[in-house]
């Protein structure tokens, strides 16, 4: 006899989740993008009959995505794990001495100029797409060699030791940082980062990516679910997008995507200061719990319009 979910999901007939779709009024996901991936068909992870009672919900009109939002204690201004505290307006001054304090304490080569790229996920075999920059990060640490670029892994997980391993063979012990996961030492990350890696398989919602921008430090992306919804591709010189996408998920597309982050990270720092300021700002005003509050406070005022009827009839 099994005692939990987990031992009776293949023989168990009653699918309580799939029931509670079919009976609930309304249902909701935590990205519009991820409810818009299940229905189309595009996660193969979602079993057929889920799948089927959410894509009535949603052709009835019934169904919506909301998108979390990170606690409002992740602000470089009032963060306590930071060595120093910024926003957008002095944000370079802040945002260096987070990195010598990084660089310093991981045993990283002390450079003002190195390009730093943050890992603040899970390190998974499944979800997160640890695989793909576990290909490519010889090619990206040598290919930069002469900037200095550092890679920081401040996660837990099982592909954790592989990461470990690659930075035992190439000695790349003063460039690549693979730590345990810590609170206050992920702050810190954000704050001395110049770019987070999100190269996510899928991903319902996300918040890293939500995160970093608020902290002067842009996402390099798998283009689905949350991140879709929350990442628009940087066109620097207009202004505008505020990380870098990658469409299909592969390591020459994350690649292709650090590429065009160094590519930003080189521009003149007129062009580099006028984005992320601008990129800080949005990100305080639009990944917040006001706003997600808003979202589902309109969500629940378009269900009080409906009649209620019987779901089973």
């Amino acid at each position: 006899m099994a005692y939990d979910y987990h031992g009776t999901r293949e023989s168990n007939p009653v699918d309580l989740l799939t029931s509670a779709v079919f009976a609930a009024h309304f249902v909701n996901t935590v990205s519009p993008t991820f409810l818009a991936e299940i229905i189309e068909g595009k996660q193969e992870f979602i079993e057929p009959h889920l799948k089927q009672q959410l894509a009535n919900k949603w052709h009835a009109g019934c169904a919506a995505g909301i998108l979390n939002a990170p606690d409002p204690t992740f602000n470089p201004s009032s963060d306590n794990s930071l060595v120093r505290k910024f926003n957008e307006k002095d944000y370079a001054k802040g945002k260096l001495e987070n990195k010598r304090a990084l660089q310093k304490r991981l045993g990283l080569i002390r450079d003002d100029k190195a390009p730093i790229f943050f890992w603040p996920s899970r390190l998974d075999t499944i979800q997160k797409g640890s695989q793909l920059l576990a290909e490519v990060l010889y090619n990206v640490v040598s290919s930069y060699w002469s900037q200095n670029l550092e890679i920081v892994f401040v996660a837990n997980g099982d592909f954790q030791q592989h990461f470990k391993n690659i930075v035992d063979y190439h000695r790349f012990h003063n460039r690549v940082a693979v730590c345990n996961f810590d609170e206050n030492m992920a702050r810190l990350a954000y704050a001395a980062s110049d770019f987070i890696l999100m190269p996510s398989r899928f991903e319902p919602c996300g918040l890293p990516q939500m995160i970093a921008p608020i902290y002067g430090c842009l996402t390099v992306a798998h283009d689905t679910g949350g991140l879709h919804d929350t990442v628009t591709h940087l066109d620097a010189e207009n202004n505008a997008g505020n990380g870098f996408l990658f469409k299909f998920f592969n390591s020459d597309g994350l690649l292709w995507a650090i590429g065009q982050a160094m590519n930003f990270y080189n521009m003149p720092d007129k062009i580099k200061e006028k984005n992320i300021k601008r990129i800080m700002k949005q990100s305080l005003e639009s990944f917040n719990h006001p706003v997600t509050a808003r979202n589902y406070i309109d969500l629940y005022e378009k269900m009080l319009q409906r009649p209620l009827i019987n779901s089973f009839a």
